[in-house]
């Protein structure tokens, strides 16, 4: 059967500069074992399948790494969107709309337009557990580090779990050079994931400067990670650490493997919510057979 195909560049304007995402609309009949094995083709850190909704969403969403589905991940979420618009899945002119996915309902909402046009995601609510220092340790060793700096890192779960560690300084942040196998070996021994680093970059657009790493899951580095910025956003919060940011922030990520990713905040500092938004662009379009 042909169905149709996308792929999308996300957290960008410019194509080839975000995060690109696939996504095969009109993805009903096609079974788990196919749609992992059309993850693991396509290579990229998600894959994404349109679907009817089940309840009373505008259409169901499933996500998967080259190993494992997902049930909530950000730039596959807002890219999906993107596309669902493009190919008239979702009405031009719809300023808001749900969608379904192993995380349930999410609301999503749609600002400005054109290029420049930015989707929005009430990201799932964030749970937030201690790690010990034995893997601490572990996990610092594979970065790179002598050690874990600042303040107490935390796994966020937001869907995928991510280790969130601050550390402090963006250009930190940007000289890591991770030993991957060592990573990898480190978050499947605390079912994590993977590890999200963080550091700040004062007097710029930018305020955060983000790298994702998720070596366990197929995904050496995550070119600019929607649910590891939501976990950053989590983390900020409940650290106390939110107020020199700013509720409503714009973090970047990608320019250590070529990419210059902008993803936007708006976090509820005394409640649970944040959304997630970005730009899209089409880079791909056609058919996939299966």
């Amino acid at each position: 059967m042909r169905r149709r195909f996308k792929q999308v560049d996300v957290f960008t304007s410019k194509p080839f500069l975000g995060n690109p995402v696939a996504v095969v609309l009109d993805a009903a009949g096609l079974a788990d074992a196919q749609m992992q094995a059309i993850a693991r083709w396509t290579n990229l850190s998600e894959t994404t399948f349109v679907l009817p909704p089940a309840g009373d969403g505008d259409y169901r969403l499933r996500i998967f790494t080259p190993a494992s589905e997902l049930p909530f991940a950000g730039h596959p979420t807002i890219g999906s969107a993107h596309a669902a618009i493009e190919a008239g899945l979702i009405s031009a002119g719809k300023r808001e709309f749900v969608q379904e996915c192993g995380a349930g309902s999410l609301r999503l909402s749609v600002e400005q337009a054109g290029p420049e046009r930015l989707i929005f995601v009430e990201a799932p609510p964030a749970s937030l557990t201690p790690v010990d220092d034995t893997h601490l340790d572990e996990i610092a060793a594979a970065l790179g580090l002598p050690g874990v700096p600042g303040v107490r890192p935390l796994i966020v779960n937001v869907g995928p779990a991510w280790l969130v560690i601050d550390l402090g300084d963006g250009e930190v942040v940007s000289a890591l050079v991770p030993r991957m196998s060592a990573l990898a070996s480190a978050c499947k021994a605390i079912d994590i994931t993977g590890v999200t680093v963080f550091g700040r970059q004062p007097g710029i657009e930018a305020r955060l400067r983000v790298r994702s790493f998720a070596p366990a899951e197929g995904v050496p580095e995550d070119p600019v990670c929607g649910s590891g910025n939501v976990s950053v956003a989590a983390y900020l919060r409940e650290t106390g650490q939110l107020a020199p940011v700013g509720a409503l922030y714009t973090a970047s990520q990608g320019r250590e493997i070529g990419r210059d990713g902008r993803v936007h905040l708006r976090v509820e500092e005394r409640g649970t919510r944040i959304a997630l938004g970005g730009a899209a662009v089409t880079c791909i379009e056609g058919s996939i057979e299966t």
